[in-house]
């Protein structure tokens, strides 16, 4: 389940539950339509996800790609311990250590 509000011209999004591979394209649906949303800059607080599979760690990547291409910069909020063990295994880390996108700390 997705939730949104634009708060300060960000548009803050909260995923709970799993982004597996059931539920992506539903996911990524409610996601591009949240980042239609006119703001500056989008946040997925991700401290809710409770599975993940390889579809899910996809639907992130498209999603800050997409948000590239409008000109959104996306930041990826508070992995869940889930979501932090498909980093690992994935060894997508440095990726994400190396651009904004996805910090353990809250939106400042």
């Amino acid at each position: 389940m997705i939730t949104a509000q634009i708060v300060d011209g960000v548009c803050l999004a909260r995923i709970d539950g799993e982004m597996t591979i059931y539920t992506a394209l539903a996911c990524r649906d409610q996601m591009l339509e949240h980042l239609q949303q006119p703001c500056a800059a989008f946040e997925i607080d991700l401290s809710g996800v409770t599975e993940v599979d390889s579809a899910g760690v996809q639907l992130l990547i498209q999603i800050q790609r997409h948000g590239v291409a409008l000109g959104k910069p996306v930041r990826l909020l508070t992995p869940s311990a889930a979501l932090q063990d498909m980093i690992a295994l994935y060894r997508l880390g440095a990726d994400f250590d190396d651009s904004p996108t996805l910090t353990s700390g809250s939106r400042p």
